[in-house]
């Protein structure tokens, strides 16, 4: 058998200038992909945020508020609860559904449409009305909105305490203004949404000395709102509606509108 003739140096040098850019383009491609974030391989996540500003008209209001809400330890002294929805409002105008003032506050977010439901716990002695106000503020918007309501202490003003939703024939009947005790409001972490709930007595009785939430539940507390366990009924109540929201906007595909 005759010898096989080496490769020739230019032949060689070529064939590893092939490999090398081959390498090359393979390497710049993935480091691209990592600095990018763009990879076939890995699927958009959705954005909850964008997600979340069309669930008032894309979710069940069964969703949105069950008929019926649990709080393990979300009563004073960390008793259980349960409340069940009595009422529920058509999706209103902000202007319909809130009080002037906490319309003004609201308006640099741009308020869009709210949604409202009422619940009465378990011995039918306290209401709630709980609701959900979205907004088109992007996430500067809410954020300083937020910082209104809280740092600014507008949420606290008795002047930004939520109407309360009641319907005749119901147990909500007589659950009107001067049937509001205690109130809690805040921008729902993540989402352009802002959530509240404020409650009373079902008996109908008037409370001239309504207390938010936050002072409410503090021990020792003397104002009836307190005694009567309603600041503990408003964040309860406010804090599952808040969390079934943001499931369902982890969960729920809405199309492009």
């Amino acid at each position: 058998m005759r010898p096989v003739p080496s490769r020739p140096p230019v032949r060689a040098a070529a064939a590893v200038a092939c490999v090398v850019l081959g390498v090359g383009l393979i390497g710049g491609a993935v480091t691209g992909s990592w600095l990018t974030g763009d990879s076939a391989a890995e699927p958009a996540v959705p954005d909850t945020y964008t997600t979340a500003r069309a669930l008032w008209h894309s979710v069940p209001v069964d969703t949105l508020f069950p008929r019926t809400l649990t709080g393990d330890d979300a009563g004073p002294g960390r008793a259980d609860r349960t409340w069940t929805r009595v009422a529920v409002a058509p999706d209103s105008a902000c202007a319909d559904a809130l009080p002037p003032p906490l319309v003004k506050t609201l308006r640099p977010a741009g308020c869009t449409r709210v949604l409202r439901a009422t619940y009465a716990d378990a011995t039918a002695s306290s209401l709630t009305t709980v609701g959900l106000v979205f907004t088109e503020g992007d996430r500067p918007a809410m954020t300083a909105l937020n910082s209104r309501l809280t740092t600014g202490g507008l949420a606290e003003r008795t002047d930004h305490i939520p109407h309360t939703f009641s319907v005749e024939g119901t147990l909500a009947a007589g659950f009107g203004e001067r049937q509001r005790a205690s109130w809690t409001l805040d921008v729902v972490d993540g989402m352009p949404v802002v959530g509240y709930a404020v409650s009373g007595f079902a008996d109908g009785r008037t409370v001239t000395d309504p207390q938010p939430a936050k002072a409410a539940t503090v021990a020792g507390a003397k104002t009836a709102a307190a005694e009567a366990g309603l600041g503990f009924e408003a964040k309860g109540i406010a804090a599952r509606v808040e969390e079934g929201l943001r499931t369902a906007a982890t969960t729920t595909t809405v199309a492009p509108r």
